[in-house]
């Protein structure tokens, strides 16, 4: 009996100290929720629950909030501030000031920009496959990935993709490569403002079917960010470029182009999520000679890693190789994991 009791008072000590040390939100309307903060982002707080695991409120609703841990507070008028967070009167916490005085400095939570932003490399893989046997005997394949880091300041891209196919003649028994594709593409864009910012941007690709050697596309301008929160993001861009394409029988075309992009993510809810991207490049030297670069998709989350997608890509060179059709409409569906 004296060794239940005992179990007992421990099991309540620790369930006391872990609800003591865990981070506490309270909310406007009075609620309270015990957990750790993850991060705020446009206007979001993430948070980890141990019992609804991770979820994302509106920090317009948060009255206050208390960390056990040290987080990175950024103000939307720049200051930083780095420690424990400890719950302040409405709509304020305060933040231990590093500075000789020791005094706490009270942050509004309506003033608060980022908590412990991310500036981390983050990025995604996505692959799939086909392969049949029998009366249809076709190998399919693709693979892909993104690659990105975001500061404040700017903004890497890195992306890239491999599709690859053929079947089998059932008479004859040769075998033929239908598809045959990759390209990367890499872009650096530098925030002159909160929204503007200057980009230059570099594209490869290779098409052996479309009898594309290699189509170089380097290009600069200047970008808006029009809108960049976890839930949606949408950016407009404009500039230069110069199109360099080589064909597999010698022949090449090249011409200094207007670069009209654009980019959009939009999040559902937690599971799904729509894409979709365009690049155009009309020829500044004559009307009849343009390109288009564009994909559309849907991811949905599998687990806190994985994800399922597809997606639709379609290109359109208006002067291909010779004897090469002037579009290019691939569906792609795969599965990929997030890091």
């Amino acid at each position: 009996m004296l060794r239940r009791t005992r179990l007992a008072a421990l099991a309540l000590a620790l369930s006391a100290a872990s609800t003591v040390y865990a981070d506490e939100i309270l909310f406007n309307n009075g609620d309270r929720l015990s957990g750790k903060v993850v991060s705020v982002e446009g206007g979001k707080m993430t948070i980890d629950s141990k019992i609804g695991g991770e979820i994302k409120v509106d920090l317009k609703d948060v009255k206050t909030f208390s960390t056990d841990t040290p987080v990175e507070i950024r103000t939307k008028d720049g200051h930083r501030l780095t420690s424990k967070a400890t719950a302040g009167d409405a709509g304020t916490v305060k933040m231990e000031d590093t500075a000789a005085s020791g005094a706490a400095k009270t942050v509004p939570v309506e003033s608060m920009k980022y908590v412990n932003f991310n500036e981390a490399w983050t990025g995604d893989v996505v692959a799939g496959a086909l392969f049949s046997r029998g009366n249809t005997y076709v190998d399919q394949a693709n693979v892909g990935f993104d690659l990105m880091r975001r500061t404040e300041q700017d903004r890497w891209t890195f992306g890239g993709g491999y599709n690859f196919g053929r079947q089998r003649d059932p008479g004859t028994g040769n075998k033929t490569t239908t598809t045959d594709n990759w390209f990367g593409t890499a872009k650096y864009d530098y925030f002159i403002t909160e929204k503007l910012y200057a980009f230059g941007s570099f594209r490869y690709e290779h098409d052996r079917i479309a009898n594309l050697d290699y189509r170089l596309t380097p290009g600069a301008g200047l970008g808006y960010q029009w809108v960049e929160t976890p839930a949606l993001s949408f950016n407009t861009e404009a500039g230069i470029a110069y199109v360099v394409e080589k064909f597999g029988d010698d022949t090449s075309n090249d011409f200094i182009a207007a670069r009209l992009a654009y980019h959009v993510k939009k999040d559902f809810n937690e599971k799904v999520s729509l894409f979709h991207n365009l690049e155009y490049y009309p020829s500044l030297e004559r009307l009849d000679d343009y390109l288009v670069v564009t994909d559309a998709g849907v991811r949905v989350t599998l687990t806190a890693k994985m994800f399922a997608e597809y997606k639709a890509e379609f290109r359109y060179d208006s002067m291909p190789a010779p004897g090469a059709s002037r579009s290019d409409l691939r569906h792609i569906v795969g599965v990929g994991w997030k890091f």
